[in-house]
């Protein structure tokens, strides 16, 4: 699959720069969630968390691609 991602043309950077704005997307969601009266605290820390879940993801992906422009 990574392969074909890196046929498809998606670079490494594209990865990392994704985790990066995940990174800043889930703390944006959660300032924002938590400045609404209609959500609870614990509804924010969902939202932020949530999001927060896909930086990991999208750095591995960066270093599988990484690997890959090696080869």
């Amino acid at each position: 699959m990574i392969e074909k991602l890196h046929d498809a043309g998606i670079k490494s950077d594209y990865a990392y720069i994704g985790g990066f704005a995940s990174i800043a997307l889930s703390l944006t969601s959660w300032l924002v969630s938590r400045a609404r009266p209609s959500h609870s605290k614990a509804q924010s820390d969902r939202w932020g968390i949530f999001v927060g879940h896909w930086a990991p993801t999208f750095f591995a992906l960066g270093i599988a691609l990484r690997l890959e422009e090696k080869k």
